[in-house]
């Protein structure tokens, strides 16, 4: 495969703004998920306003647009550098979607996806860091800044990942925090929608 990686780190970004959520809702109910609920465009918000079957596939999808990213650029370079751009883009590309004027999803099932072709066992710790913390307090907020930001230490002082790879999770780690501070006020508050209830 003849392709610049440069190229293909492009092409991770536009796979991301592909937003799963809004196609698959459209696709069977005729609605928007940015219309509804909270209006991210992610599996949370389609599992409150269409269940548990939308979301998963939702999730799955988004999951694996952000490995997709990492494995394309991998059959042209092993360089870690240009694994680490692709699925950063891939994960940019899900929270600011080329296709819908930039108003997508949050980035946490698209960096899990990414970060389980860059550093997997990283990833499966923090995935284990997420529900423990989901399941003790319900909240996926929570669960997914706290793993989120536990990915870059995990990566490089656990697992020694590459640099660069360490750098695009902790970017990924920001960005995930940037796209959750309204989640985190209305907590702060007592305000924030707990999985499964008000």
């Amino acid at each position: 495969m003849n392709v610049p990686p440069a190229v293909l780190v492009v092409v991770g970004y536009i796979l991301g703004s592909i937003s799963f959520a809004v196609l698959l809702v459209r696709a069977t109910t005729g609605s928007d998920i940015r219309a509804e609920g909270s209006g991210n465009a992610g599996a949370t918000n389609v599992l409150r306003a269409h269940g548990k079957k939308l979301a998963l596939a939702v999730a799955l999808l988004d999951v694996a647009k952000g490995a997709a990213a990492v494995l394309l650029v991998r059959l042209v370079t092993g360089d870690p550098r240009w694994a680490a751009a692709a699925g950063f883009a891939a994960i940019l590309g899900h929270v600011f979607p080329l296709f819908y004027g930039f108003r997508g999803g949050k980035g946490v099932a698209t960096a899990v996806g990414a970060f389980l072709a860059l550093a997997p066992l990283a990833i499966l710790v923090c995935f284990a860091i997420f529900v423990v913390i989901v399941a003790a307090t319900r909240y996926v907020s929570l669960g997914s800044v706290v793993s989120m930001a536990f990915l870059p230490p995990v990566a490089g002082l656990l697992f020694h990942a590459p640099r660069a790879v360490v750098t695009a999770a902790g970017a990924t780690a920001l960005l995930v925090l940037f796209k959750h501070l309204g989640n985190l006020k209305r907590l702060a508050r007592g305000e924030e929608r707990r999985l499964g209830g008000p």
